[in-house]
């Protein structure tokens, strides 16, 4: 399963409505820690495909829903559960930690 790339428009069809979790990275393109974070994102939404999906939201394309999450820092990692937010994690993590936050 690809990364789904969310919009106000998706985001309630994609992640509040979602059946299984959704790991959500609130990103931007000038940012380094966030372009170095994207290879292990990419390697989760592999890895477990049908059981979490991965989506990113661009915080420059996305202002409201960085806002409605709080989002002060990036990348900022959010799993969302039955349509809340469950957990988070802001900077630069490796690998090890994401897959814990799905835990």
């Amino acid at each position: 399963m690809s990364v789904v790339t969310i919009t106000k428009e998706n985001f309630e069809q994609e992640v509040l409505n979602s059946n299984i979790p959704v790991l959500v990275d609130f990103w931007a393109t000038w940012c380094g820690p966030c372009r170095m974070m994207a290879p292990i994102v990419d390697e989760i939404a592999e890895e477990k495909a049908g059981q979490v999906k991965v989506a990113k939201i661009d915080i420059d394309q996305q202002p409201d829903l960085a806002s409605r999450y709080g989002i002060m820092s990036i990348p900022t990692l959010v799993l969302f559960k039955n349509g809340e937010a469950v957990q988070k994690s802001v900077g630069l993590r490796p690998k090890a930690d994401v897959e814990a936050l799905l835990k």
